[in-house]
């Protein structure tokens, strides 16, 4: 199965922001009250996150959830007013 560029682009920029602060994947698993290996599949791009998800991530970073998309460009045609 192919992966999805935007769950790429999410999972590289909570990885950037994790490292920056000095967390190993271990332990903000474990602060945020995440299976490690979950964490992994998240920053590999390999799982659809919830928002609850990336809540528990944000506090723990403590950055804003939108922190995690800066990157995910908007797609003109996706957003319908």
């Amino acid at each position: 199965m192919e992966k999805n560029k935007y769950l790429i682009d999410l999972g590289d920029q909570i990885r950037k922001i994790r490292k920056s602060k000095g967390l190993s994947q271990e332990a903000l698993a474990n602060e945020a009250g995440i299976d490690r290996a979950y964490m992994g599949e998240i920053e590999r791009g390999e799982r659809n996150v919830t928002i609850l998800t990336l809540v528990k991530i944000a506090e723990q970073l403590k950055c804003d959830i939108s922190a995690f998309t800066k990157n995910i460009p908007f797609v003109e045609g996706d957003n319908k007013k």
